[in-house]
Formats: structure tokens, sequence, C-alpha cells
């Protein structure tokens, strides 16, 4: 694990492309991972590392598709599932070695199959944060509850970013299915 050099009161890298809108969410994303740390994480590495990804996995949220597209080597995928592979090689390339971070990073737009508590934590983080108006009286409920039902939370939460993705008519991903799959 290398330290990330930063003078940013958020501490968000010098190479984070984010605005004033995006950093309030990773702000909300952070203190609701700080919230839960410390009746979830299993260790202070553990509380480190769910912090760190609320505070990285964003990063690169407002950088132009094109560099995106550039960094992550993808010219299929929709660019807004860009920025969180972008961010992980970029993570990876500063010297960032906690592999479950990485993934973490990597993944919370989608989900990933095999995450550990990093992984998901965030995923429910990036989904409840207060400041997200829609099914708000359900989603403050389902955070309040993160920290005595994770696993339970975790499915709901899961289920429910399904569902929206569907009632929108939106594409289901194999990384999200894969992710259903394993939590049903």
């Amino acid at each position: 694990m290398r330290a990330v050099a930063t003078t940013d009161p958020l501490e968000l890298p010098a190479w984070a492309q984010v605005g004033e809108k995006r950093r309030a969410h990773i702000a909300r994303v952070t203190a609701l991972l700080a919230q839960w740390a410390p009746h979830v994480a299993r260790d202070a590495a553990e509380a480190l590392a769910m912090r760190d990804a609320g505070l990285l996995h964003d990063a690169l949220r407002d950088a132009p598709d094109a560099e995106l597209r550039a960094l992550t080597g993808d010219h299929e995928s929709p660019a807004e599932l860009l920025h969180g592979p972008a961010s992980a090689i970029v993570l990876s390339r500063e010297g960032e070695t906690r592999a479950e971070l990485l993934e973490a990073v990597r993944w919370h737009t989608l989900g990933a199959p095999g995450w550990g508590r990093v992984g998901r934590a965030l995923y429910m983080a990036d989904f409840l944060e207060p400041g997200r108006k829609f099914m708000a009286a359900d989603r403050a409920f389902l955070a309040a509850r993160v920290p005595t039902d994770f696993d339970g939370v975790f499915r709901q939460v899961v289920r429910l970013r399904l569902e929206w993705s569907l009632r929108d008519g939106k594409a289901l991903f194999p990384q999200a299915v894969a992710l259903w799959n394993a939590v049903r």
C-alpha cells in the first residue's frame, strides 16, 4: 500500500477529476462508510480500506470520455461505466496494492460476485447515500440497518439496483447479473 499525496480537504489525489456536486457525493459515501465501519469491518485495515474506497471510487467520474477510454482501452462499454476501472488503473499505477480496494473501486458501478466486505460496503454506500432523492425513506431505513444486517441489506440493494435498471429499460450487464446470482 502506498499513501496518495494530496492537499485536498477530501483527501482526493491530485489526478482526481471531480466537480463540486461529485465531491459532495463522495463526502456522503465516505461518511456512511465511516459510520458503518466500526460495526462491519473485521479490523482496522478493512475499515481504512472502506474509507479509502469511498474517497476514491468516483475520483475520475468527471473525466472526459476520451480519457477514460484511453486509460481503460475499452471502446465498447458505455462511458459512464469506465470511471471505476480507470480509477483502479491509476491507483494501481500510483502504487496501491490492496486488491480488495482496487476491485471495489473498479466494479462499484456494476458489482462483482467475488467481492469481500469492502466492495459490498462501497456498493451499498454509493446507492444509499442520503443525497440521492429517490426512495429517500426506504434507503435511509436500509442504511440504518447495515450495521446489524450487512448481508441482508446488501442483497436488498443488489435487488433494488437491478429492479431500477429493468424499470427504466436499461441493460442488465453480465457482471450485475452474476452478482445477483451470487447473493440471491
